[in-house]
């Protein structure tokens, strides 16, 4: 009898391919819809804000503040954003706030759109520079020139921006008060631009919208320390800021110390605390008419230091 044919095993070893180990070929697909899903999640967020007749949005944070407005980058910043695409454009928002202070909700909007139109990014970077040269030369066109010491363009300007926020009502009482602020930081004879960290708004309950004034000089919220009997007010003060401790050094010997009971613990707790102005200090500071305000913020210290 003839030999029966070999049978022929079409199983590799690994129970895989040839070249190795399995590879899904929708899966890059998958993640890039997924990324685009989450982008456009995020722009339609905010869409319905975009606009004259777009909405304003209410946020309550973690800790029970609520924040309304229309402005992108204030919601976005408010989100708590976690997918690492959604996070691109809380990102362009912010960096769209910081180089041009305004189109914080128009350039998320735009980018969440062109993620579904499947155009290339070259071809998206090409057209936006040649749109934004065309721009640029219709603006210069038909734009009007403000000088700085021009107030009454200044005010009209303050009150078309003011027109579309939630204060809108309050554009008289708030335009004289910003441009005022901002002349009272430059010299509009010379000054091209205003660096809007040289003003400061300070927020207190209790007021309204029609509480809001303008104070030439500072505003500090820290309180005043002072014994009893102290002075509480001083008019026509320099202000000196101190960056070190006004209390007894702390001594270098080697002590021990026995204690038996919490209380005997934490009065040698608060012994061994170095504060940053002791009461003696405060008491001849006090018989020389200095006022002290302590425990000022790092970051306002610079901000004082402008204040003449």
């Amino acid at each position: 009898m003839p030999d029966a044919p070999a049978k022929t095993n079409n199983a590799s070893s690994g129970g895989g391919n040839k070249q190795g180990a399995f590879k899904d070929k929708d899966k890059p697909t998958e993640i890039r819809m997924s990324n685009i899903t989450a982008a456009k999640a995020v722009a339609d967020a905010i869409r319905t804000s975009l606009g004259p007749k777009g909405m304003d949005k209410m946020i309550q944070s973690g800790n029970g503040d609520v924040t309304i407005t229309n402005d992108g980058a204030t919601i976005l910043k408010q989100m708590q954003v976690l997918h690492p695409a959604a996070r691109m454009l809380v990102e362009l928002s912010k960096a769209q706030d910081i180089e041009a202070g305004d189109g914080t909700t128009t350039v998320v909007v735009i980018a969440g759109s062109l993620l579904s139109a499947r155009i290339h990014p070259t071809t998206i970077s090409e057209s936006f520079e040649k749109a934004a040269a065309k721009a640029l030369e219709m603006l210069t066109a038909m734009s009007t020139p403000v000088a700085l010491s021009d107030r009454e363009s200044l005010l009209k300007s303050a009150m078309t921006s003011l027109s579309s926020k939630v204060v809108s009502q309050y554009s008289n009482l708030l335009a004289p008060i910003t441009v005022d602020a901002v002349l009272r930081v430059i010299d509009p004879s010379t000054a091209d631009n205003v660096n809007l960290k040289d003003i400061r708004v300070v927020q207190k309950l209790g007021g309204t919208v029609d509480d809001t004034e303008l104070i030439e000089g500072l505003i500090l919220e820290q309180k005043i320390s002072h014994l009893a009997g102290g002075i509480s007010q001083v008019e026509k003060a320099k202000i000196g800021l101190i960056q070190f401790c006004i209390s007894p050094p702390k001594t270098d010997m080697e002590n021990q110390v026995v204690v038996s009971d919490y209380t005997q613990m934490d009065r040698v707790l608060r012994e061994e605390r170095q504060d940053a102005i002791s009461d003696l200090a405060l008491h001849f500071l006090n018989k020389m008419k200095i006022l002290v305000v302590r425990d000022i913020e790092r970051d306002e210290i610079e901000f004082i230091c402008k204040v003449q």
